[in-house]
């Protein structure tokens, strides 16, 4: 029997990075979970680990920090731009480069109705991310950029239905005229290019199409409303050439009140953490560009 090595990659996981920015009385911070991996000819340090053209993680971690300084963090996908490209550059064993950036917000404490130039609450719940990979090919280096949010709760208390669906002799769950919709939403969107695109207004402008398109599609199902989601993302970003929803239903069942002569009209519930349905989805450009190798190694999508 022979064996060969398959698809690999290393790097350096989760450096908790937190730009400061005090130049001026009013600061801002950019708080950042970063990781970095290189993918490319590493054979030798699998084979006889022969160490000389691995860059080792240690150093991606300390590129990180030092980067944060350097260029600055206008954005995650700018930092992440900058920060793969770095890699490409000292490491020639590497044909790509992949930068993963989880961005943890923080507001401003209010402070007699206007908000604290240096001490900040941190927000709870959605992360904004980026997945940026680079490669060699070609004549010059190409670019991936699939950006996102993640953990970002919303619920509808009413506008929404279940029936009409399958039934066999397994199948309890009653229709549902009226029901709460709620979901722990996953959405990742890939750009056509990384050229000219404003990343923080772009991601401002299509978090809030998402929540809108939410809050205002009467649904039939969480899969209609993905899809009505999908769709006016696309339609108010041609720059976007796809995006991937992964939708966990987050239950919440009547609970019977009968026994205590209680009648309950839709107004309590019990919120199930599990088993929960899984909803995943993506929505697409007939004519949009190939994705090369954005997706690989993205979790978590259908």
């Amino acid at each position: 029997m022979s064996f060969v090595l398959g698809p690999n990659q290393y790097g350096k996981a989760e450096n908790r990075v937190v730009r400061i920015y005090r130049d001026t009385p009013r600061h801002e911070i950019r708080d950042l979970n970063v990781s970095t991996a290189l993918r490319g000819d590493f054979r030798a340090a699998h084979e006889s680990g022969d160490q000389a053209n691995v860059l080792p993680t240690d150093t991606q971690k300390n590129t990180a920090f030092a980067f944060a300084k350097q260029h600055g963090v206008s954005s995650p996908e700018g930092y992440a731009l900058s920060l793969g490209a770095r890699f490409l550059d000292v490491a020639p064993a590497a044909s790509a480069s992949r930068i993963e950036v989880e961005e943890y917000a923080w507001d401003r404490i209010e402070v007699g109705g206007a908000g604290h130039d240096h001490a900040f609450v941190k927000r709870g719940g959605e992360v904004r991310t980026t997945v940026v990979t680079q490669d060699r090919s070609g004549d010059a280096p190409r670019a991936w950029v699939v950006s996102g949010v993640k953990d970002l709760v919303v619920l509808k208390s009413t506008g929404s239905e279940f029936k009409g669906f399958l039934k066999d002799e397994y199948t309890t769950l009653p229709e549902a005229d009226d029901r709460i919709l709620a979901t722990s939403l996953v959405a990742r969107w890939r750009y056509e290019t990384v050229d000219g695109v404003d990343w923080n207004k772009s991601f401002d402008d299509i978090r809030q199409i998402l929540l809108e398109t939410f809050a205002t599609t009467y649904s039939r199902a969480l899969q209609e409303s993905l899809y009505a989601m999908g769709s006016a993302v696309l339609s108010a970003h041609p720059d976007v050439a796809e995006i991937r929803f992964s939708a966990p239903n987050k239950h919440h069942f009547l609970v019977d009140l009968s026994p205590f002569g209680v009648e309950n009209d839709g107004e309590v519930f019990v919120a199930a953490d599990r088993p929960y349905g899984l909803i995943e989805a993506t929505v697409q450009r007939e004519d949009g560009s190939d994705p090369g190798d954005a997706w690989l190694t993205v979790p978590g999508f259908c």
